[in-house]
Order: structure tokens, then sequence, then C-alpha cells
């Protein structure tokens, strides 16, 4: 019987830690893409516009806005995954002890 709860508790670490994983790559995502491609499209269009820091600015600011709201629902969205997990863990810890 100590096996299986050994073998529970490292199955719920590694789905823990894939579900860290999954949501650190997904928040970089939402930081990396947005940014760096302002910051391209910003130098592309002052270079062409003659507008030195104008565009390179404003599209850089508005990519930190996209990327805090993309991470703010990346984490409400995981927040709520883990509520619902954990929900039904407790409720086949209390299923199983009423038997």
């Amino acid at each position: 019987m100590p096996s299986v709860e050994k073998d529970n508790k490292n199955k719920d670490k590694n789905d823990l830690m894939r579900l860290a994983m999954t949501m650190f790559v997904e928040a970089s995502g939402w930081i990396a893409f947005p940014v760096i491609g302002a910051l391209f499209l910003g130098r592309w269009l002052d270079d062409k516009q003659g507008t030195e820091p104008l565009y390179f600015i404003s599209i850089t600011a508005l990519a930190f806005i996209v990327s805090s709201v993309g991470i703010g629902k990346t984490g409400v969205k995981y927040m709520k995954k883990i509520e619902q997990e954990d929900a039904l863990k407790k409720q086949d810890k209390n299923e199983s002890r009423d038997k």
C-alpha cells in the first residue's frame, strides 16, 4: 500500500511541475513576442517615416499593455484550473473516506 501512496505523490508533483512549466512558458511568450515585435516594428516605422522615437515608444508601450493583459488572462485561466483540480481531489478524498 505505501508504494501506491508514493506513486500518487510523485504523480501529483509531476503534474504540478508540468503545470508550472506550462504556465511559465505561456507567460514568457506573452512577454517576449509582443515586446520584441514592437521594438522591431517601432524602429522600422521610425526609420521609414523619419519620426525618431514616436512609433518606437508608442508601439512598445502598447505591447507592454497587451503583454500585461495576456499574462493576466493566463494567470486567471490557470488559477481556475488549479481550483477545479483541487476541488476534485477533495471530492475524491471525501468519497473514499465515506466508503
